[in-house]
């Protein structure tokens, strides 16, 4: 009888522990992040896209930056990008330029100013399947922003779902 209670009990145990090593991954599916935590590593080599300039609040001007596989999808026009499309947006602010005024005659030049942020966009399908196959990342002095302020880059980006939730349009 007792070998029987310690045959019962350890199939009990070899139970759990399979049905705790099967659930795993699937509770971790569910809790995918959907922000990018790492900048990309040689960004600043990447082609340009175009360029931006955002009024009110923000104030800023901008670069935005394609590696090889977005840069060749905006090339080819195709949608949806391809997994491992990453597209930068490097902010600074904007100030006139005294100097380039003084040449041109009038106020009329603007120079970057302090950068103010750097955001990603990180295409992987299965990783951000939540949000649209895009992870999104804002770095200020080289840190992530904090998640809770992240939480507004999906909804917003994804009232643009005919470009795949990008804004940007190349400049060739």
């Amino acid at each position: 009888m007792k070998g029987i209670t310690l045959l019962l009990v350890a199939v009990v145990i070899m139970a759990g522990v399979v049905a705790f090593t099967v659930s795993a991954p699937l509770h971790a599916a569910d809790s995918a992040p959907i922000f990018v935590t790492t900048i990309p590593p040689g960004y600043r080599d990447w082609k340009l896209i175009s360029v931006s300039h955002e009024a009110g609040n923000l104030n800023s001007i901008g670069a935005i930056l394609g590696n090889d596989v977005a840069i060749k999808a905006y090339r080819e026009g195709k949608l949806p990008y391809p997994d491992g499309a990453i597209i930068a947006a490097l902010h600074y602010g904007h100030l006139p330029s005294a100097e380039n005024n003084k040449v041109f005659g009038q106020a009329q030049s603007f120079v970057p100013g302090a950068p103010t942020n750097i955001q990603f966009m990180v295409k992987d399908s299965t990783k951000y399947a939540a949000t649209g196959g895009w992870g999104f990342a804002t770095f200020v002095d080289g840190k992530p922003a904090a998640a809770e302020s992240m939480k507004s880059c999906f909804p917003c980006h994804a009232q643009a779902k005919a470009s795949d939730l990008v804004f940007t349009h190349y400049a060739p």
